[in-house]
């Protein structure tokens, strides 16, 4: 009677729900290739590179709902992390906020990733067309990411020279911009509006400041949250629009954050990302330089781990490899 009451209540506690998630090796996409038929990264305005090989970011999946027995697998897995739900999803936040957030995290680690590329390859700051309304007077002559190259025969090299020539006009007058639309320089008439927060006239559109190519860069990750891949889809973008390929038949995975200027940053879940990548057969993964220490506590045998902290060393990197040389690794201490 006891042996059977016990095996009732193990059965039943094993489908208590506990309050944890698993974490595990998560997908991984080819930065150069595509997402059902979509390309990852679509280049538009000039022809992108032939490359070759696999410029891969990594991810990690979250299995949330878990009943006992399931969390009590994950414990002893060692491809897997058991966590507190709390740190996945903070109980101040609903679930739909927290994706959101996530997912804007992984919209600004778009822009910097095409920033950060734009910046190596040694593109301007240009003043960028970020929004042109519905009732806007420029809404026959500008679309969002043209240039703002002049206006009245001034040439515009930032936003306060935009906003000296149009305080210097009346609304109503009309303004001819100078404009390039992916590397065509054209010109329109705008006939101009009441500025809302300072004197003098206004385009009728929003602008944004950013590093601005003959080309624009669009990615396309569904399903991916989180600041992590801004490394990868920084190497992606410039083996599409650079100079040369950066891994000629290699399979190079990794992850970490990136800013504008280059820097690469810590992100979490390394060992998973890892082992995701060596079950792909990656020939290397890299690490951003932060996390090189947990990522040495139980690493993938037979995957060497480049430490990174730049985007310049990451492509330094890349160069050792293709040349069959070990680059900079992971070390311990």
């Amino acid at each position: 009677m006891g042996a059977a009451l016990l095996v009732v209540l193990a059965v039943g506690g094993a489908a208590l729900p506990v309050p944890y998630v698993a974490l595990g090796p998560g997908p991984t996409y080819n930065t150069l290739d595509s997402i059902d038929g979509r390309q990852i990264i679509t280049v538009t305005g000039r022809e992108p590179n032939a490359s070759t090989g696999n410029l891969s970011l990594t991810t990690v999946a979250v299995s949330d709902g878990l009943e006992l027995f399931r969390a009590i697998e994950g414990w002893i897995d060692p491809d897997e992390s058991v966590v507190p739900r709390e740190e996945i999803y903070p109980p101040d936040q609903t679930d739909e906020e927290i994706d959101e957030a996530n997912r804007q995290d992984f919209l600004n680690s778009q822009d910097s990733a095409e920033a950060a590329a734009l910046e190596h390859l040694g593109y301007p700051m240009k003043v960028v067309v970020a929004e042109v309304p519905e009732d806007s007077p420029a809404t026959d002559v500008l679309q969002p990411n043209d240039a703002i190259e002049g206006v009245n025969g001034t040439t515009i090299t930032d936003p306060d020279s935009l906003i000296a020539v149009l305080q210097a006009l009346e609304p109503g007058d009309e303004a001819s911009v100078e404009y390039s639309r992916l590397g065509d320089r054209r010109t329109g008439t705008v006939t101009t509006t009441t500025a809302q927060d300072r004197d003098g006239a206004a385009l009728g559109i929003a602008i944004g400041y950013e590093r601005k190519a003959p080309f624009d860069v669009e990615i396309n990750v569904a399903n991916v949250g989180g600041p992590s891949a801004g490394l990868m889809l920084t190497l992606g973008i410039l083996d599409l629009v650079g100079r040369s390929d950066l891994v000629e038949g290699l399979f190079v995975a990794g992850t970490g954050t990136i800013t504008a200027e280059g820097e690469v940053g810590p992100i979490g879940g390394i060992r998973l990302k890892t082992i995701a990548a060596q079950d792909l057969g990656a020939d290397a993964f890299l690490v951003p330089a932060a996390n090189c220490e947990e990522a040495l506590e139980n690493p993938p045998p037979g995957l060497p781990l480049v430490s990174v902290s730049t985007l310049d060393e990451a492509l330094d990197a890349l160069v050792a490899l293709r040349a069959e040389e070990t680059p900079p690794l992971c070390a311990a201490g």
